[in-house]
């Protein structure tokens, strides 16, 4: 009984621990690493109260998934005790491979390897340690078990994951157009052939869901400050990496040190060493390192790590048309002939890409309303809201980063 803890939420209030092995994963040591790993990477540049890490999402999504479970059981839908538990052990360690600042460390110095394939690996290790009991969470989590519903709970266009850091990142943020009534989007929910439908009266929750995504990810996740501070800290990585493996010895802890010095790939990770040194490696590794490097002999190192350290970010600019290489050379011209630099070391501070907003997927895993007349229809179809069809489209936008100033 001792295990049955209480939390204390800023969103949701009290939060109860459901049963004694949730206690026991949360007190894990590869779960308690998540209180170091940022929910919002850089978006704190931005936005000076994002600050709430991984360790409070997964919470959150532990006590939504509850609320979930209550709400299908009361309406009806069958849930057995072991599906329950699987369901709050999968939500709880969904996140669980992230690595410091949430996504830079995929695009730099590891190979391809992302986030969801690192926290299976860590969940596959778990259930060694918890003698099998997380064998269901696992088949749920890689959308392989029989009911249908139950993935969808995990990973899906409305899933419980969404619910928490819509609400979550709006209230740290203080973005309040993207604050969503996940409470009433859940009591909405129902199942019909084993799959998840949401209710003819919940229609106007889903599309405020839909739309606030979208504006969460444009005003927020896609903000163009937080855009190029993320760019820039993969880029110190990339450069820590590169300067490694020329035989440059470079100050930093002994797992990122790891990192630097090793071709890392998901192959790697299934060694039980790998996954054991990246559960040692968390934000704190990357700040620290950067605090020592903008010190260090080499240009771009010190460069990147002084503008991330001090916030004097590279000046971005946002389009809705590609940048024309004529403007891109432009900047290259004057940076490397004010630094003495060559164009592949100028193309850390100068560079191009482009990004994506989708804020409903009508071919993946539709959202359908279910009404009372037994009829389902996707929401697109069944909202009289003009801008959903819009909001399915895919919008593309690019961007340049170059120097304010020549150094």
């Amino acid at each position: 009984m001792n295990k049955l803890k209480i939390l204390n939420d800023p969103i949701y209030g009290f939060i109860t621990i459901p049963n004694t092995l949730i206690f026991d994963l949360i007190q894990h040591k590869y779960f308690q690493r998540l209180r170091r790993i940022t929910q919002m990477g850089m978006s704190y540049m931005v936005y000076p109260g994002a600050h709430h890490t991984r360790f409070h999402h997964a919470i959150g999504c532990v006590h939504l998934m509850q609320k979930a479970v209550n709400v299908l059981r009361y309406k009806g839908v069958t849930v057995s005790e072991e599906e329950e538990e699987a369901l709050y052990c999968a939500i709880l360690l969904h996140d669980i491979g992230h690595g410091p600042f949430s996504h830079a460390m995929e695009h730099s110095i590891v190979n391809g390897v992302s986030h969801e394939e690192i926290s299976l690996l860590f969940m596959e290790r778990l259930n060694e340690e918890f003698n099998g009991s997380l064998t269901l969470a696992i088949k749920i989590f890689k959308g392989d078990y029989k009911r249908p519903f139950l993935c969808q709970l995990i990973s899906s266009q409305l899933d419980i994951d969404r619910a928490d850091y819509l609400k979550r990142d709006s209230f740290y943020t203080g973005v309040a157009e993207g604050n969503v009534n996940s409470e009433r989007l859940i009591t909405m929910l129902n199942v019909v052939d084993d799959k998840l439908v949401v209710e003819e009266k919940g229609i106007y929750s889903v599309e405020k869901f839909i739309i606030a995504r979208r504006f969460m990810y444009w005003q927020v996740y896609l903000h163009k400050t937080s855009l190029v501070a993320e760019q820039l800290l993969i880029r110190v990585l990339q450069r820590a990496k590169e300067l490694t493996n020329t035989g440059v010895e470079l100050q930093a802890s002994e797992p990122l040190l790891y990192f630097l010095n090793n071709d890392i790939s998901i192959e790697d990770f299934t060694k039980k060493t790998t996954l054991d040194v990246f559960y040692e490696l968390d934000d704190y590794d990357i700040i620290s390192a950067m605090k020592q490097w903008k010190n260090h002999d080499d240009f771009v190192l010190s460069r990147l790590c002084r503008m991330i350290i001090d916030r004097d970010l590279l000046k971005v600019k946002v389009k809705n048309s590609p940048v024309k290489d004529k403007s891109l050379e432009k900047h290259f011209d004057l940076f490397m002939q004010a630094n003495a630099l060559t164009k592949e070391e100028a193309s850390y501070f100068i560079f191009t890409g482009s990004i994506c907003n989708q804020a409903y997927q009508v071919k993946k895993q539709n959202i359908n309303i279910l009404y009372k007349t037994g009829k389902i229809q996707d929401i697109v179809k069944a909202s009289d809201h003009l801008n959903l069809k819009a909001l399915s489209k895919t919008v593309t936008k690019y961007y340049i980063c170059y120097p304010k100033k020549q150094f």
